[in-house]
């Protein structure tokens, strides 16, 4: 490797750490990601990976003690919203017998059981205050006391924890502590959303899906371009988590079948970002988004017709007055012209956006109505005219 030139050595060196604990991509964003794990994990300090729920962040803390001087030592994950506060500080630092009712002998804690490893804390920012005072002592004198304890125990662990809160503006409203804050934020790693790496989102999905079908045996006719792109450009909140959920309750609920754009639209719950300036999706293929205009267009000129009508009738002088029944009558004549071949094929038209639209949007009339530009009260009422009731 030493022959190599620094851009093909710096690859290589994050292709290692890529190939050693999973994080897949080939997004610049996971590049830098994987080059500053590498450029941190040797060194023993503390680490701070901040980043949406999802996101991944306890694999990247997995890969820092993986490429670290401790990776032959123990990795002990705690997530600290998930432990009741009462015994929390059990948990974390352990306790000596009949410290508490139940404590029938002495017990390790998680800090004791990550000696001479790491410890990663998931959620730091859930930490209440109190246990956030003895974990300062622990990363600025490496000792700590067990629950009921009289004497202090020194342990050499490194801390590397994780939040997907702001921990500035915890510290500023009180919640979080200032000088610890600073302790674990020695060296901080952002780890992106899934939004901010599109790119990676096909791969993820094979990698998703490959997994899922071989440990379950099923067989899956893989996914088509359309639903592909329709995946990469999805907002993801819920990030990686939501993504391998989405894949696996596809493949299930579909039978293994090739995937197209309209089966993942079911599964999405409306997470499609749309650009309110263009009149169709961003999402959509050029086909696709093509024929959404021109049935778009095609409401338009009839609703600008239909407008123009009764302009007109409003503004014609009647020559006698025709008499209630025979005003209905004329009404329903009007609705009647569907029967002109024009008229209908418009109607057809309107009837289809309407049906891709309802099948878009999982059937929600609120979405559906928004993204074709009507009230939901025009909505229900032509849904009801159509047939479209599900």
């Amino acid at each position: 490797m030493n022959g190599l030139p620094s851009d093909l050595k710096t690859e290589a060196r994050w292709r290692v750490v890529q190939a050693d604990v999973g994080i897949l991509g080939e997004s610049e964003t996971i590049r830098r990601l994987l080059e500053t794990i590498e450029q941190v994990a040797p060194a023993d300090i503390s680490v701070l990976i901040t980043g949406e729920s999802g996101t991944g962040k306890e694999l990247v803390a997995k890969a820092i003690h993986l490429r670290s001087r401790r990776r032959m030592q123990p990795l002990i994950t705690v997530n600290c919203g998930a432990i009741p506060e009462g015994i929390l500080e059990s948990e974390l630092f352990g306790h000596e017998k009949g410290s508490f009712t139940g404590a029938v002998g002495p017990r390790k804690g998680y800090f004791e059981l990550a000696d001479h490893g790491t410890i990663f804390l998931d959620e730091i920012g859930e930490l209440p205050l109190t246990t956030q005072v003895k974990l300062l002592r622990v990363l600025e004198a490496r000792e700590f006391m067990r629950v009921g304890g009289t004497e202090s125990i020194q342990v050499d662990v490194r801390v590397v924890a994780a939040t997907n809160k702001n921990l500035r503006e915890e510290v500023h409203r009180g919640n979080f502590r200032e000088d610890l804050f600073y302790r674990l934020n020695a060296v901080p790693i952002h780890v992106p959303a899934l939004r901010e790496r599109r790119e990676d989102i096909p791969l993820l999905v094979e990698k998703f899906a490959q997994d899922f079908i071989r440990d379950n045996h099923i067989e899956f006719a893989g996914f088509s371009e359309s639903a592909l792109h329709t995946m990469r450009m999805a907002d993801w909140p819920g990030n990686i988590r939501e993504l391998r959920n989405v894949v696996e309750k596809i493949i299930v609920l579909e039978r293994g079948g090739r995937i197209d754009e309209r089966s993942v639209q079911k599964y999405l719950h409306g997470t499609v970002p749309f650009n309110t300036a263009l009149p169709v999706p961003v999402t959509r293929s050029r086909e696709e988004s093509e024929r959404d205009l021109l049935f778009r267009v095609l409401l338009e000129i009839k609703s600008e017709i239909a407008q123009l009508r009764e302009l007109l009738m409003h503004r014609a002088e009647p020559r006698y007055h025709l008499g209630p029944w025979r005003e209905e009558y004329a009404e329903a004549y009007d609705e009647s012209s569907d029967h002109n071949d024009e008229h209908t094929y418009v109607a057809d038209m309107e009837k289809e956006m309407i049906r891709s639209a309802l099948m878009r949007f999982g059937g929600n009339k609120r979405k559906a109505a928004a993204y074709l530009g009507l009230s939901e009260r025009t909505l229900y009422r032509k849904i009801e005219k159509y047939g479209l009731k599900e």
